[in-house]
């Protein structure tokens, strides 16, 4: 096979229509060979390379006679001393990590472990048991795709509402989807899912990681798997698991094919990445791609001892955002998923970790700055999941501008009201206002703020009003997984009933819930299904459970008909009335004449709340009214926006308030919208008289409404 110098970038493999170019970054190895296969299942080389070529610590080589699908991966040789950071193989097969494509799921045995399992010495000896015939493939693609007119959305962060969703959850039992399309790209992307999605109103779907996954070993014993994907080794890879199509390398279309279908029906595509650690886990892994191209340049080791790893996430390792070549790789993962697969942002899971220049979390770091002047990443939709497990690694409120946030506090402090808890009025008032103390000083807006009550990381809605005490015996480790985060919802017995007060209880706290979701400032994201009581019979923490108790049941009872309407109707109000999505945090003062300030927080006897009233225990009820007519904001075309006059009445209690409904304008009445108690929004809204009480029943909202009227 002829072999030419090569370039030594781009890194991984490049066809460029007449040959395939190869290159890997290395600092620390001696030698790095090419080894190329017949096919996927091959156990032997057809074709071993050593790589001559190297430069600035890159070793590239171009086959003129290289075509896509080609099937390869490296052996790279050096010193293998893990007591000083280093742990080359050469009898392991590694996985590029610029592959666009790999062959096949990887299921670890003995053989994928650079040391000897089962020895005293632990890791210390080398294992030269070759593990080629185990070892998934790359796959070499041809990129080409048309696009058409496709491009990114854009859509205005005002405007986003996101739905989190799983590629095969949402689709393994959908009746309309053909079957051999359920749980794939291509079947996310088939008309009755994209129907689904439009007349549901989000604007985006959050996928749960879609790049390379490895199977855990302790799950795959056990006849379980990582359902959610958050054990990445393929950083440019989509997961062959939710390819429709048995031919290697073709998923990478499917993909893009994916992407351009919600593009097309106006929805957005954004990737939860995680960039935080890989799947090797920590020193006792297996060795799989980073370890064994060069361990001591992709991961954080421990300063005073090497052979350990620094563990900010809980999965055994944390990638070394400090040395520039991993840095590199993680933009160019993240520019290659815009440019060349057209998707509109990421959700950077445990986004602190990457944030750690040297171990405290610096809003200043390298990663930052990179991203802040890069062209292409700084205008796409950045979310941080704003924590890691190391000190000091909770940090709501704390990224840098151009980032928004999942939004812990608003979950927490959603659900304690509405659990009942005391002492949330003025932490409720705080997120239901998009979070001002969180982000305003820093000169970011309502939007910085991801809402949410439930993820895919808990309890689904159906089961966070349903049970008191987490269920995951599942799972495999005695129910001891999983946050208890759910105690005392005194919404009666656990799990399923017949008990209609109990299901009434239920249905209303679900509504309570979605509601203040909704029209809460900043960008909401529901979790898929909740619209259409989707539960897990109480396991809150099902990532291992690829299975009918994670997948989206689409067998609705006609209670989840009656709720996915309602939660059609919230959305569609919500996006009809920029008072509910506002561009800038409240004043809390007059504006534009207005008679009124633009947010004004009333107690049940329709009075202004003072100070006193802020710090008062026992208050659960409260109203808000949102002036319409004192936006202080301007549309593309810089007219003035202005929108009707609203009214929310949320009442925790578990007694009914009457309400004294104010009269600031002199207007003698306000349209019924919305009451949580009595079901859906109102058509036609009823009228009740301004300066009379209105009753709000026990745990439920209501919403009430003033049309703008043009001053004479």
């Amino acid at each position: 096979m002829k072999v030419w110098p090569g370039r030594p970038y781009p890194l991984g493999a490049t066809w460029d229509g007449e040959g395939v170019n190869f290159s890997l970054f290395s600092e620390n190895a001696t030698s790095v060979e090419l080894c190329l296969f017949d096919g996927p299942d091959a156990s032997k080389e057809s074709h071993r390379i050593r790589v001559e070529e190297r430069t600035n610590q890159t070793w590239h080589v171009y086959l003129p006679e290289g075509r896509p699908g080609l099937h390869y991966g490296f052996r790279v040789d050096g010193p293998y001393d893990p007591q000083a950071g280093h742990r080359f193989n050469p009898a392991k097969l590694l996985i590029d990590p610029y592959a666009k494509s790999i062959a096949d799921t990887i299921r670890l045995s003995d053989r994928m472990f650079g040391y000897r399992l089962g020895e005293a010495d632990g890791d210390l000896v080398r294992d030269d048991r070759d593990n080629a015939e185990e070892m998934p493939k790359c796959v070499v693609v041809d990129q080409a795709f048309s696009w058409g007119g496709d491009h990114l959305l854009r859509t205005p962060w005002s405007k986003t509402i996101i739905y989190e969703v799983h590629v095969k959850g949402f689709t393994a039992r959908h009746p309309q989807v053909p079957e051999h399309l359920r749980g794939t790209y291509a079947g996310l992307s088939t008309p009755a899912v994209i129907e689904y999605l439009q007349e549901l109103g989000v604007t985006a779907v959050e996928l749960l990681p879609v790049h390379h996954a490895v199977q855990d070993k302790h799950l795959t014993d056990q006849g379980l798997t990582n359902y959610w994907g958050y054990n990445t080794i393929g950083f440019f890879a989509p997961d062959m698991r939710y390819a429709a199509s048995p031919v290697r390398g073709r998923h990478v279309r499917e993909f893009k094919t994916m992407v351009k279908t919600l593009h097309s029906a106006g929805i957005e595509v954004i990737l939860d990445v995680v960039y935080n650690h890989t799947a090797e886990g920590n020193h006792l892994g297996p060795t799989l791609s980073f370890r064994g191209i060069d361990n001591a340049a992709y991961y954080r080791l421990m300063a005073d001892d090497p052979r350990y790893y620094m563990d900010y996430t809980g999965c055994g390792n944390s990638l070394n955002v400090r040395h520039p070549r991993t840095l590199q790789l993680i933009m160019d993962s993240l520019r290659y998923w815009v440019l060349d697969m057209h998707v509109d942002g990421f959700r950077f899971d445990l986004a602190s970790t990457l944030a750690r220049e040297l171990h405290e979390v610096d809003r200043l770091s390298a990663f930052f700055d990179i991203i802040h002047q890069d062209p292409i990443l700084s205008q796409v939709k950045l979310i941080a999941e704003p924590w890691d497990l190391g000190a000091g690694g909770y940090q709501v409120g704390n990224f840098p501008v151009g980032w928004a946030e999942w939004n812990g506090k608003y979950r927490d402090a959603i659900r304690r009201y509405w659990k009942g808890d005391g002492g949330q009025v003025a932490e409720l008032a705080y997120r239901l206002s998009g979070s001002s103390d969180l982000y305003e000083t820093s000169g970011r807006r309502p939007f910085a703020s991801i809402n949410f009550i439930t993820a895919h990381d808990g309890f689904s809605l159906q089961d966070l009003v349903s049970y008191n005490e987490k269920h995951n015996e599942a799972n495999g480790e005695g129910n001891q997984d999983g946050h208890n985060d759910n105690l005392s919802w005194n919404c009666g017995t656990e799990g399923q009933t017949d008990d209609p007060a109990i299901l009434d209880l239920r249905l209303r706290q679900k509504r309570n819930m979605l509601t203040t979701l909704l029209l809460s400032q900043g960008v909401p994201m529901l979790c898929g299904g909740d619209e259409i009581g989707r539960t897990q019979q109480g396991n809150n923490n099902a990532y291992c459970q690829d299975n009918e108790l994670s997948w989206h049941d689409w067998d609705l009872t006609a209670e989840d008909r009656v709720l996915l309407g309602f939660v059609r109707q919230l959305i569609a109000l919500r996006q009809q009335h920029p008072v509910f999505r506002r561009r800038r945090f409240f004043q809390g003062r007059q504006i534009h004449g207005s008679e009124i300030k633009d947010i004004v927080w009333l107690r049940p006897d329709g009075q202004e709340m003072d100070e006193a009233d802020w710090s008062q225990g026992y208050l659960r009820a409260l109203g808000i009214v949102l002036a319409g007519d004192a936006i202080e904001e301007t549309d593309a075309r810089g007219n003035r926006i202005v929108d009707d006059t609203f009214l929310l009445l949320l009442n925790a209690h578990h007694e009914a308030i009457p309400f004294l409904l104010p009269s600031p304008d002199g207007n003698a009445s306000w349209s019924v919208v919305l009451n949580t108690h009595v079901g859906g929004i109102a058509h036609p809204a009823s009228t009740v008289t301004s300066g009379e009480p209105f009753t709000i029943e026990p745990r439920s909202m209501a919403l009430l409404c003033r049309p703008f009227t043009i001053s004479s």
